[in-house]
């Protein structure tokens, strides 16, 4: 029971304007974080955190990964 329920909550069926629309901006998102968590750090008084701009390569890498998906077809209704 709690695990269908689970499974059915997680689900995201997109139609194909919502999916062009999602390709279309997480690269921009993808480049924000990227941006705002690694260079961004040049701005700051602060020394670079390496811990910091390794996690703005990984979100980088997650959402330009999945902009890639969703432009190959992946999750059609």
């Amino acid at each position: 029971m709690a695990s269908s329920v689970l499974q059915r909550a997680a689900m995201l069926l997109l139609n194909r304007t919502q999916r062009a629309m999602l390709v279309d901006k997480l690269p921009d998102v993808a480049n924000l974080a990227i941006g705002a968590l690694s260079f961004g750090q040049f701005l700051a008084d602060r020394p670079f955190s390496l811990t910091l701009g390794l996690c703005g390569l990984a979100i980088w890498v997650v959402l330009m990964a999945w902009a890639i998906s969703l432009a190959s077809g992946g999750n059609e209704p």
